[in-house]
């Protein structure tokens, strides 16, 4: 599959999902409290998703069974909600979640402190989100794939942490997946150079431990090797002629 540059109208489209992307995510977050489950969370995108009249890119996605991936601690992406997964005060827990509106996709990512968490915890998620901006701020017509990869791993590793190799971001439109691949390491200066209507999800998923991952039994949810914690910050980005312009902000 070839890159394909969007049009303004096509992009101003992508602004309207990735808008109704975030208010949902916003709602989750409101959501997220101890002994609530993952299921809990689950229910009430699904029920904003219906109010909204769109449609949930992710449930019946290659068989995914769910509107939303909740991974919790050590899990990486991709874990599914259960009314067995309570959420307990200390967890961190990532929402991923995209809808397709009009014929196009919007995706985003944030991961959520349950209750009070210990300062290694806390500085996983600002390292992590701070990766994602320093990777959206590289982003200009011109720049390459390998400098928006190398602003997030200088951030990430700056902390301690480690970038994970095995899910990258990605090329989004109306396919929720297009190329190109985005990584979040890399060498500044190499790979694909960025040009006006591209449009990215860039997605840092970042391990206190190790890069390391492994899927689980279930076949979807990703954990990190080492048991360490994880998280997960996403937006899905437009290149124009002045920079980077966040979708789903």
């Amino acid at each position: 599959m070839a890159v394909v540059l969007k049009s303004s109208q096509e992009i101003e489209k992508m602004r309207r999902a990735g808008q109704m992307v975030r208010e949902v995510l916003e709602l989750v977050r409101s959501q997220v409290k101890p002994g609530a489950t993952t299921y809990d969370l689950e229910k009430a995108a699904e029920a904003r998703v219906k109010e909204l009249g769109v449609k949930a890119a992710f449930k019946g996605y290659h068989g995914f069974p769910c509107v939303l991936c909740t991974s919790v601690n050590s899990e990486v992406v991709h874990g599914i909600p259960s009314p067995k997964r309570v959420l307990k005060e200390g967890d961190i827990v990532s929402v991923d979640f995209g809808l397709v509106v009009d014929g196009y996709y919007g995706d985003a990512a944030i991961t959520v402190p349950v209750g009070s968490i210990d300062a290694k915890a806390a500085r996983l998620l600002k390292a992590t989100e701070d990766s994602l901006k320093a990777g959206i701020a590289a982003v200009r017509p011109g720049a390459t794939l390998g400098d928006v990869g190398a602003a997030v791993q200088g951030v990430v590793e700056g902390e301690g942490f480690s970038v994970v190799r095995d899910f990258v971001g990605h090329g989004i439109g109306v396919h929720m997946h297009e190329d190109p691949q985005v990584p979040n390491f890399g060498e500044a200066g190499q790979g694909m150079k960025l040009k006006v209507g591209m449009v990215i999800a860039i997605e840092p998923m970042v391990n206190a431990g190790k890069p390391d991952v492994q899927v689980l039994d279930d076949g979807w949810t990703a954990v990190a090797t080492d048991g360490s914690m994880s998280a997960h910050f996403e937006h899905t980005v437009a290149v124009t002629a002045t920079g980077a312009r966040i979708l789903t902000e």
